[in-house]
């Protein structure tokens, strides 16, 4: 394993990364900079999205980078591999707290996800893409990467199976805002199948984390953590720094920090923690244990 000198900053902020700017590299596998990092998050929130940090100076990296390309184009969407050359993208390995390379991190709903680091054996690497997989279709979400520079691997037929794979048409408006990255628009599309299916979990999730992403598009992971600290009353500081500790997939961190406030706040304050918690044990995954124990916690401080 190859020390790349990175820091980890104080919080990662997914979203402070400008947009565009990704470079296909075959199949379901790309090159990523700082300016793709912000349409990848979006991505995320319809399928999982693999994130590889390598070196081209690293020897040991090679055999990890070429097992999670062909595991993820045999997979032929469930994931996206997007690939991240820290020598040439130093910023953005920083900015995501990566200090050694190879790194696979994985982002599911805009949240970001360790994965390994270091050298791992084939097995070990499919068996981990395998929990990945699993995770998705536990949080309901259903759809397909897109094959980039050139056509997936297939059988033959001429059938595109991963477009009959693909995601529900009714979320068709939804996805493409979110490959747009226009969360406030993906958020008023969820609204609109909710006025038609209002229990939908499969909705309900997806609107949660288009919330979640469009409220942190212009976050200073910084200057949240400085203001949630001065304030610990503040409950948009709160809020946001909630918000901060999910995307880092710290889940029992912020579930704690809003319960807490819950705890100590009036009716009305009280109503609008509720509220926010129940949208980020959407983003979490509403079967996870994390979650279920907040549910409990939650319940004993309302009632």
């Amino acid at each position: 394993m190859t020390d790349a000198n990175f820091t980890r900053p104080g919080a990662v902020d997914l979203s402070a990364l400008a947009e565009a700017g990704q470079t296909a590299a075959g199949g379901y596998v790309t090159a990523v900079t700082e300016a793709g990092f912000n349409d990848l998050a979006a991505k995320s929130v319809q399928h999982p999205v693999i994130v590889e940090f390598f070196s081209p100076r690293d020897p040991n990296g090679q055999a990890v980078s070429s097992a999670l390309a062909d595991l993820v184009n045999a997979a032929q969407g469930r994931f996206l591999l997007a690939r991240v050359d820290v020598d040439a993208e130093p910023r953005l390995a920083q900015a995501l707290g990566v200090q050694a390379v190879p790194t696979v991190v994985a982002l599911i709903g805009g949240q970001m996800a360790p994965l390994f680091q270091g050298t791992k054996s084939r097995g070990e690497i499919s068996a981990v893409l395998d929990q990945i997989a699993q995770l998705a279709v536990a949080n309901g979400m259903t759809g397909r990467a897109q094959p980039v520079g050139g056509a997936a691997p297939g059988n033959g037929n001429g059938t595109d199976e991963a477009a009959a794979a693909a995601a529900n048409p009714r979320f068709a408006k939804a996805d493409a805002a979110l490959q747009a990255g226009d969360f406030a628009q993906a958020v008023k599309e969820f609204d609109e199948l909710l006025k038609e299916t209002p229990h939908d979990a499969e909705v309900i999730a997806g609107r949660a984390q288009s919330a979640l992403l469009e409220r942190s598009s212009s976050f200073d992971a910084l200057e949240i953590v400085e203001r949630a600290g001065a304030d610990p009353d503040d409950l948009a500081a709160q809020f946001d720094a909630a918000d901060l500790e999910v995307i880092n997939g710290r889940y029992e961190e912020a579930f704690d920090r809003l319960l807490g406030l819950a705890a100590e706040s009036d009716a009305d304050q009280r109503d609008q923690i509720r509220v926010r918690l129940l949208e980020l044990f959407e983003v979490a995954g509403r079967t996870e244990p994390v979650v279920l124990k907040a549910r409990r916690r939650l319940a004993s401080v309302l009632f």
